[in-house]
């Protein structure tokens, strides 16, 4: 509720058609007419700007202060914001099913018992436009290949784009809650503030900087056999087969063959054990001692592990 104090100039901001003591019972004054005042707690003076103003439509019925150079009370469409109580942004902490939504639907009924606030149900909160657009992250799957994972802890996504660091704030194992996972544990991973399509098959969590993607390297392979399932005819340097490493296909080029005694060689047979250099299509979170699988038309030719990694 805004009030404005009209002085002497009031008279002069009055419009012609607003009503008088003399004017208010003339059959021209019958429809009322609409009144412009500064929107403002200060004084009227002579020569003020109405740029910002509030319509106002007199009433004949009342005593209108301004006519006497009063106070005229203006009511605005919304309450006044009131600064004598203190603000408190209440907040809830917690990871994935730690009962923050529920906590938090108990205090709108604790408030809304007071009368200061709307209730709100349980689905309507985490249905709230601010949780919509949050989110509450992504799952990824896998298995702990090694060390282990807490919630809270920073990881790195490594491999296939680029190297991005996100949040674990969940982690569960067989649809239960864990505080820490272990090596060889299939545990899915709430990440923070990660979209579906930003997690792929074949990319790796990590502890920032312990791993990073390569895309060439060279290896230990060994050929398989016909009779094991491979191939019936040899390839050659150049050769583009799949490699499948950890759980994903990435396409790689054998650049160069060479042989126990690390002499050149231009042909692989089937059965042969031999060291080639691999040149992939895409960067893989890889690293020395890492086996792969070579693979083509679906089926398994080959079985390798990393030697050494060139770039």
């Amino acid at each position: 509720m805004a009030s404005m104090t009209m002085a002497a100039a009031s008279k002069a901001l009055l419009p012609s058609s607003f009503p008088t003591s003399s004017s208010s019972s003339s059959p021209s004054s019958s429809k009322p007419k609409t009144l412009r005042f500064l929107s403002s707690s200060r004084s009227l003076a002579a020569g003020t700007n109405t740029s910002s103003v509030i319509n106002l439509v007199p009433n004949r019925s009342q005593n209108w202060a301004a006519k006497r150079g009063g106070v005229l009370v203006v009511r605005a469409a919304r309450g006044k914001f009131e600064r004598k109580k203190p603000h408190l942004n209440i907040g809830t902490i917690g990871h994935v099913d730690h009962g923050k939504t529920t906590l938090t639907a108990a205090l709108t009924m604790a408030l809304a018992s007071l009368g200061n606030s709307a209730p709100k149900k349980y689905d309507e909160i985490d249905a709230a436009p601010e949780e919509r657009a949050r989110g509450r992250g992504t799952v990824a799957t896998g298995r702990v290949e090694r060390g282990t994972v807490k919630v809270g802890e920073t990881v790195d996504i490594v491999g296939l784009r680029p190297t991005r660091n996100t949040t674990v704030t969940g982690v569960e194992m067989f649809q239960k809650i864990l505080d820490e996972a272990l090596a060889g544990d299939n545990v899915g991973l709430l990440l923070r503030g990660m979209q579906k399509a930003d997690i792929q098959r074949g990319m790796v969590l990590a502890k920032p900087g312990t791993i990073t993607p390569h895309t060439k390297f060279a290896a230990i392979v060994y050929v398989l056999k016909k009779e094991e399932g491979g191939r019936h005819s040899p390839f050659f340097a150049g050769y583009r087969p799949q490699f499948y490493m950890r759980t994903t296909d990435v396409t790689g080029k054998v650049t160069s063959i060479m042989n126990d005694k690390d002499e050149e060689s231009k042909m692989v047979m089937p059965g042969d054990r031999v060291k080639m250099i691999v040149e992939l299509i895409m960067p893989i979170a890889c690293e020395q001692g890492m086996r792969f699988a070579i693979r083509e038309g679906g089926k398994t030719v080959g079985a390798g592990v990393i030697q050494s990694i060139i770039e």
